[in-house]
């Protein structure tokens, strides 16, 4: 969870940048995909967007990869200096758990 300083400046809603046929086509390709996972979910028509970032499509070995440009968003993100949980503080709550479990991080960078 990012927190960022609000209200949000007209700087984070950047327009799309401009593709090719093929890289338009890789990019609705990556887009069904994580709508698919539930990774990503399209905005209602009543949903005011505070936040939009264009994406670009890179090519390695023939095969797409969908990147994000996140540099205006950084730049009011408020940092964390512990964004993850401590282990020590994992530990303690994990001591009293009666099931441990673990996940695969599918997608993990989206």
């Amino acid at each position: 969870m990012l927190n960022v300083e609000r209200p949000y400046p007209p700087l984070l809603r950047r327009p799309a940048y401009p593709a090719s046929p093929r890289a338009r086509e890789a990019l609705e390709t990556h887009i069904h995909e994580l709508m698919t996972l539930g990774v990503l979910r399209k905005a209602g028509h009543n949903e005011e967007v505070e936040v939009t970032t264009p994406v670009i499509i890179t090519w390695h070995n023939d095969k797409s990869r969908m990147v994000g440009d996140f540099r205006a968003l950084n730049t009011y993100t408020i940092p964390d200096r512990y964004p993850i949980p401590r282990i020590h503080e994992n530990l303690t709550q994990l001591s009293k758990a009666r099931f441990i479990t673990s996940m695969d991080a599918l997608k993990g960078f989206h």
